[in-house]
């Protein structure tokens, strides 16, 4: 790979992860100060991360594999979802700014799969080059919060009590403006598949792999990933707000620890995955989301405040432990004919169904848990807490692979 088809496609994944940055990280704090939503409401725009993940693969399936090449498709959905990004940016009330939210995300999770599929067309060696090219998107993802807290201070209290949150939005749309028009200069991609050849539904969900559950432990590893999604979705959607009102200082740019966090660890995986084995290791992830939590609960943005910060930094253990070790672990266990439609199933299992659950049931609790408009912080994380800890429990008593898994 030549040096400019490197920057491109590095320039491409900042872009792509700094516009999700900009403004998914603060939404649930821009829906409670801006729009006053109420606790359902911020699930109900929360959830439509799940229905883009359910729907994007229709679009990659049914059109980009088949019709278009993927950087044009790419180009389209970032300059139409500037337009969008803008609409919720103009938007004053949740009614307003819930459709537009909906169709943008519909259009913003195929992108995920679209960048991915650029740059790998390019490698010869997917396995060493594309992780130096996915870092620049946690790169653009820590800039954008950095932005919002250190250089613009969106998320202090007094400008986000005045509404300037809704900043993020105008800034995302710009970057979205920018990705779309740089999409056309990408390395041309191709569709992958004949116009003519049939279309499978089951291949392009994964369901082909449904198969795979009729072995116990993937069953329960299946189970489990769904079920720890749902307190997932409660960092997501209450994190930021969380830290706001607390009071912490430049909560948006603190919650980039995470990120930090994430690369750090994602190094560790191979070590640990070949040391202790899958079991173990997906097990101190599910362990972590409950360590995380109590620390929330406990803590404060006083002399507590280093317990908010681990809470923070234990983003790597928690998201690359299970998620990252589950991707192996399905990779392992689907074999060459099922590998696609396996990674798959699982992302529409967990991204889909288990966090469309997650963002629906975390509404609801924090709803249950405010009185006067205000939140009972320790209730909010003590039940996700309980949640993990009884998926920990049920998957360490459950499920006993014995065989070797070997991580790549």
């Amino acid at each position: 790979m030549n040096s400019t088809t490197r920057f491109k496609l590095s320039f491409m994944m900042f872009l792509e992860f700094f516009i999700w940055g900009g403004w998914f990280v603060t939404l649930g704090t821009f829906l409670d100060k801006n729009l006053t939503a109420s606790g359902p409401e911020i699930g109900a725009v929360f959830s439509t991360q799940s229905w883009g993940a359910i729907i994007a693969p229709f679009i990659i399936g049914l059109i980009a594999d088949r019709y278009f090449n993927a950087e044009k498709i790419l180009g389209v959905l970032h300059i139409i979802g500037a337009i969008l990004m803008y609409q919720m940016y103009s938007a004053t009330d949740i009614s307003i700014f819930y459709p537009y939210v909906f169709a943008y995300m519909v259009l913003y999770m195929p992108t995920l799969a679209l960048v991915n599929s650029v740059s790998f067309n390019q490698m010869g060696d997917p396995e060493k080059e594309f992780s130096n090219i996915r870092i620049w998107g946690t790169i653009g993802w820590i800039l954008a919060g950095v932005l919002i807290s250190y250089f613009f201070h969106w998320d202090s209290q007094e400008a986000s009590a005045s509404g300037a949150l809704k900043n993020t939005f105008l800034m995302s749309a710009v970057a979205s403006l920018s990705l779309g028009i740089f999409s056309f200069l990408l390395p041309k991609t191709p569709p992958k598949n004949k116009s003519t050849e049939k279309i499978k539904i089951s291949e392009i969900l994964g369901l082909d792999a449904l198969k795979l559950l009729k072995d116990k432990n993937f069953l329960i590893f299946f189970i489990s990933s769904i079920l720890i999604c749902i307190p997932l979705a409660f960092y997501y959607q209450n994190a930021n707000l969380f830290l706001s009102k607390i009071g912490v200082d430049n909560p948006t740019g603190k919650m980039t620890i995470g990120q930090v966090s994430e690369v750090l660890f994602l190094l560790a995986i191979p070590v640990f995955f070949k040391k202790f084995g899958f079991k173990k290791t997906i097990l101190v992830g599910m362990l972590a989301w409950t360590v995380r939590y109590i620390l929330f609960a406990f803590g404060n943005a006083g002399e507590l405040s280093f317990m908010l910060i681990l809470g923070i930094a234990l983003h790597g253990i928690c998201y690359d432990f299970f998620f990252v070790s589950g991707q192996i672990y399905t990779n392992s266990k689907a074999g060459e004919k099922f590998k696609s439609s396996a990674q798959g199933l699982i992302t529409l299992a967990t991204y889909g169904v288990g966090m469309l659950i997650g963002f629906i049931v975390a509404g609801q609790i924090t709803e249950t848990y405010k009185v006067n408009g205000i939140e009972d912080w320790k209730m909010i994380w003590v039940i996700p807490a309980g949640i993990a800890f009884i998926v920990f429990l049920l998957f360490s008593l459950l499920f006993n692979d014995k065989t070797k898994t070997e991580a790549a």
